[in-house]
C-alpha cells in the first residue's frame, strides 16, 4: 500500500478528502482523514457504479 500514488478527489472539502489510487488490477478508495479503511474494487466495477451513478441511480440516497 505504501507504493500507490493518491490521488485526491477536486471536490473534496479541506479536511475530508476522498483519494483513490490504483496498483493495476484493482482500484483502492480512501478518506484522507481515515487512511486506515481502505474500500477494494476492480475497474470493471467501480466503471459500471460511477455509469449508475451518473444516471442518477443513487440519487435517493442523497436527497
Amino acid at each position: 500500500m505504501e507504493r500507490l500514488i493518491w490521488q485526491k478527489s477536486s471536490f473534496s472539502y479541506e479536511t475530508n478528502c476522498v483519494e483513490i489510487a490504483s496498483d493495476g488490477a484493482l482500484v483502492y478508495i480512501r478518506e484522507s482523514d481515515d487512511p486506515a479503511h481502505i474500500v477494494t474494487t476492480t475497474r470493471t466495477k467501480l466503471n459500471a457504479w460511477l455509469l449508475g451513478a451518473k444516471a442518477g441511480e443513487f440519487d435517493h440516497f442523497i436527497a
